[in-house]
């Protein structure tokens, strides 16, 4: 048994470096890193741990010891929340939705401005309130909420949790102190998709205040269109790769990772339905600067009835919000977009922002020539921070101030 024991002592550290250079090599050749980006070696190190603890945590499931998703979580549970002695912490549950509260000590004789936070994570990480800005928790009530998540709950159970507990929330903004004619949605990458999702709901329940703003940080709002510039352009810069990107999606839409390919060539998208939502969702609709020189047109593969019988769900607004009715969108709030030039989601952020302006919704829109998908949460790093973090957090803090 000792013998046993000194084998595992002597192996795991053997195999875990293995796997490291493993993911390196696997990743060394095919990451891009654009001229635009700052500190591109540190970068490209985060991507290859993000990547190397994926490949721990699929290498766990595949033993049956532990779901990667739960493996990628308990890792970002041992992370420290930052503290500050201004902000009162509290964790509580709206309905059954685990939600932690951030609210100023200083005492007000005014009701603040609520801000509802939805992290991302790609359904798969994300917990309560180390995503949030910290300028946030100390201006305003701000409000994150922990959806459901994979391996145990697939759609549409992450934008059903936010639904529910931001009802919740605004039918007793009065006992949090927050004035009803200032609450502010906000979201980063999926959850920017369930902004989107949430706000084109809430508008039809006339019995609960109206939402001020919604902010959409690098949102993922097209789930057809893999053809997009930024899809070509950024399918293999750090973090979100466009492997990753289909990954993550597929998992939470029930899709097997068989109809990838499929879905990237666009052999699931049918004549008659393409020509219907084009004006939505084609190249034509993204800036012509935001086009390579040498751009690849659309061009989708033959139609694939097999593989469109799989994925046909991505055509409701209700997984790719693009696609929602124009009196639906007509309705929406002031909007603040986020995009970050070197984003796989760039496109959809493009692609979200024509469609609001189309139907009159004012847009303001920040666009970071340096950021990368996912710079937002790591803004208070130190030493793994970026700059483009920073832009995004001033310019997230500075658009909810300023309205």
């Amino acid at each position: 048994m000792a013998v046993l024991w000194l084998l595992l002592v002597a192996g795991l550290p053997t195999f875990l470096l293995g796997v490291f250079v493993w993911v390196v090599i696997q990743h060394l050749p095919s990451a891009e890193m654009p001229s635009t980006l700052k500190q591109p070696a540190k970068l490209w190190f985060m991507h290859c741990i993000i990547q190397y603890l994926i490949a721990l945590g699929n290498i766990l499931e595949k033993l049956r010891i532990c779901a990667m998703p739960r493996f990628l979580r308990f890792l970002q549970g041992l992370m420290m929340i930052k503290k500050d002695p201004n902000v009162l912490v509290t964790d509580t549950h709206f309905g059954t939705v685990p939600v932690r509260l951030f609210k100023p000590k200083e005492v007000s004789s005014k009701p603040h401005r609520g801000i509802i936070f939805y992290h991302g994570g790609g359904a798969m990480t994300g917990s309560l309130g180390k995503e949030l800005p910290f300028e946030l928790l100390c201006s305003f009530l701000s409000v994150c909420m922990v959806y459901r998540k994979l391996p145990d709950y697939h759609h549409p159970v992450l934008a059903k949790d936010c639904l529910n507990a931001s009802i919740y929330f605004l039918k007793n903004l009065e006992s949090f102190g927050v004035d009803p004619s200032q609450v502010v949605l906000c979201g980063e990458s999926i959850g920017g998709w369930a902004v989107a999702n949430v706000m084109q709901i809430l508008p039809s329940i006339p019995s609960l205040p109206q939402i001020q703003a919604q902010v959409l940080i690098q949102p993922l709002v097209n789930l057809i269109n893999f053809q997009l510039p930024s899809h070509q352009q950024s399918k293999n810069v750090p973090i979100l790769t466009r492997d990753t990107l289909l990954m993550f999606m597929c998992k939470y839409l029930a899709i097997d990772l068989s109809w990838k390919d499929a879905m990237l060539s666009g052999a699931v998208i049918p004549l008659d339905k393409w020509k219907n939502f084009s004006k939505w969702l084609s190249y034509d609709n993204i800036p012509r600067r935001f086009w390579s020189q040498d751009p690849q047109p659309e061009f989708f593969a033959p139609f694939n009835e097999a593989a469109y019988l799989e994925t046909k769900h991505v055509w409701s607004a209700e997984i790719s919000p693009v696609l929602a009715d124009d009196k639906i969108i007509a309705q929406l709030p002031k909007t603040f977009l986020v995009s970050c030039e070197n984003d796989i989601l760039r496109d959809d952020a493009l692609l979200y922002k024509k469609r609001l302006e189309d139907q009159g919704v004012p847009v303001s829109w920040y666009h970071v020539e340096d950021g990368f998908h996912g710079c937002l949460i790591l803004f208070d790093k130190k030493c793994f921070s970026f700059p483009c973090s920073m832009k995004v957090v001033n310019a997230v803090v500075s658009y909810i101030k300023s309205i």
